[in-house]
């Protein structure tokens, strides 16, 4: 068992940790027992209850953060001709074509999003083994393989994150920094529990939301209570 400094022990003496709050009470306490010198990341981890083996139990989707991440993210857009021009206006701050895909295939990651024109998937398709395990691989149903770049580009700025489901039924967000007002780290939580109830697969029967914490990058977890968190089970 991994050993926690005097700081993190400290912090677990500020609730309850065999007690379930709401996501508002959540971040509060958040606020209180958080202790590092920066303005760490606040996170929102869940166990679901699906099988990700199965297509029919997959869990990705997006979410716009009302209050957005916090963090400035840098998007790459593969385009070509207006449209490359067209997120190059929008904001993006990496913008090319087969270039950027040869520059890529060489090594290069430094962004946090990426996005890509139809046309251009056939090329963006050899970066699979790059950008898939990163989470970076354009996607139609997540809004980044489209027509619409302006849009596409504006929306991640603006605080949209994508949340998926991993191999072992995990889904791990970022919702925003501790240093955000406790209203609104709650409303981004709850915007994220909201959009992944939504995502909830037909085929997921019993417990969708094994459980739920919010931490930062350096505090204990804090549990959620699943109906203070408004999650409704079948």
């Amino acid at each position: 068992m991994a050993k926690h400094g005097k700081k993190y022990m400290n912090a677990l003496k500020g609730f309850d940790q065999d007690k379930t709050y709401s996501v508002a009470e959540a971040a509060e306490i958040l606020k209180k027992v958080a202790y590092a010198k920066f303005n760490e990341t606040v996170d929102m981890d869940l166990r679901l209850g699906v099988d990700p083996r199965h297509a029919d139990q997959q869990v990705r989707g997006t979410v716009s953060l009302p209050h957005g991440t916090g963090k400035t993210v840098r998007v790459a857009v593969f385009a070509k001709g207006d449209k490359a021009k067209e997120a190059e206006d929008a904001g993006a701050e990496i913008v090319g074509g087969d270039d950027l895909v040869a520059k890529i295939q060489g090594g290069f990651t430094d962004f946090d999003a990426a996005i890509a024109t139809p046309d251009m998937m056939r090329e963006v398709g050899k970066l699979g083994k790059v950008l898939g395990p990163r989470g970076l691989m354009p996607n139609p149903k997540t809004g980044t393989v489209t027509m619409d770049l302006a849009k596409a580009v504006t929306e991640i700025k603006a605080g949209k994150v994508e949340f998926r489901v991993d191999k072992l039924a995990n889904v791990h967000v970022p919702v925003g920094k501790i240093q955000f007002e406790t209203k609104q780290i709650a409303e981004n939580a709850q915007s994220l529990l909201d959009a992944l109830q939504r995502a909830k697969p037909s085929a997921a029967k019993g417990t969708y939301m094994k459980s739920i914490t919010l931490s930062t990058t350096m505090s204990p977890g804090i549990k959620i209570g699943f109906t203070a968190a408004k999650v409704k089970e079948d």
